[in-house]
């Protein structure tokens, strides 16, 4: 089944085919098999002396986490913190604990948490074990984890839980995997300190959060950056590796661009044949992709950064709750 089916299931009107609703019982008997090391006490929970933020979501794709990771690893600095950020490093080759240096390579470690150490430059470590790979970051003085994704990995225990949902999608069909898009039920929002929702309109008691980007720039570092809508009327080449691609074209045509869309499947291994377009226009791409194929980069392809607009009042309280659970920590 092609994704654009899937997409139309989830989020759209078709129904469920009836072998992808009698696969949802295996998607659950193989989740509870993962957690069950943790759960049965076969395995121990790392649990750091440092608090723990988890930044993740209940669906599959991307909801806008990465840009939220960066803007609550800017608060917590901002208040004396020195906060590290630890990933799976999914789209990665590296399997065990790994630190990364000032120049990651997407290819080794993955692309998101390549954007992270480039964007912040606070220590990012990788691994799929998230406990080894976080107590990496101790080392380097890390006072407050944050774990980018990781709400369904039980490894690494936790003070705060953040669950960031798509506010256009929102859950789509509601249904498990992979009759749906949930990974697990709706019902665990109940147990998350914040619940971000990333444009469309929030619920009560979410935060609302929306991605801001303005400005293009370039990747070759011949051309001063630009402001988008020095592209607008103009055809441009966008590319889109993320979870959500219409999300990343629809910014681009509110800022006037003319968008011929190359949409990718999240976390795609861009090369250069990805952008054998046959038409000589300029290449506008998410910061994710930009960072796989910087150092190939031509003259006129260009970057769009993007930056997490939310309400100060939520930083304000995230920060608060750290600084509590850092205070309890240390008291006897």
């Amino acid at each position: 089944m092609n994704a654009v089916r899937i997409e139309r299931i989830w989020y759209g009107h078709e129904p469920v085919p009836w072998w992808l609703r009698v696969l949802v019982p295996v998607y659950q008997g193989l989740r509870l098999l993962d957690r069950a090391p943790w759960t049965l006490g076969l395995r121990r929970v790392t649990r750091l002396p440092v608090p723990v933020i988890v930044v993740g979501n209940l669906t599959v794709g991307g909801t806008g986490k990465t840009p939220l990771v960066i803007a609550l690893v800017e608060a917590l600095r901002a208040q004396g913190f020195r906060p590290g950020v630890v990933s799976r490093g999914y789209g990665g080759r590296v399997r065990s604990p790994l630190l990364l240096d000032d120049r990651p390579d997407p290819a080794e470690v993955g692309d998101e948490p390549s954007l992270l150490r480039r964007r912040t430059r606070v220590p990012v470590a990788v691994g799929r074990d998230r406990g080894r790979a976080a107590r990496l970051l101790l080392a380097q003085g890390v006072d407050v984890v944050i774990a980018d994704d990781g709400l369904q990995n039980l490894s690494l225990a936790r003070d705060l839980e953040i669950c960031v949902i798509d506010g256009e999608r929102r859950f789509g069909n509601g249904r498990l995997l992979p009759a749906g898009p949930l990974r697990e039920s709706v019902a665990r929002l109940a147990e998350m300190a914040f619940v971000v929702c990333n444009g469309g309109p929030a619920a009560a008691g979410e935060v609302p959060m929306r991605l801001e980007g303005d400005i293009a720039v370039a990747l070759a570092g011949a051309e001063p950056s630009r402001p988008l809508a020095a592209f607008a009327a103009q055809r441009v080449h966008a590319v889109a590796g993320i979870g959500h691609p219409a999300r990343f074209f629809a910014q681009l045509r509110a800022h006037g661009v003319v968008v011929v869309e190359h949409a990718l499947p999240d976390h795609h291994a861009l090369t250069e044949a990805d952008f054998a377009f046959g038409e000589a226009l300029p290449v506008l791409m998410t910061e994710k992709d930009a960072v796989k194929c910087a150092h190939w980069a031509r003259a006129d392809w260009w970057c769009v950064p993007v930056r997490a607009d939310l309400p100060q009042a939520f930083l304000e309280r995230v920060v608060e709750q750290v600084r509590q659970r850092k205070g309890a920590a240390r008291s006897p």
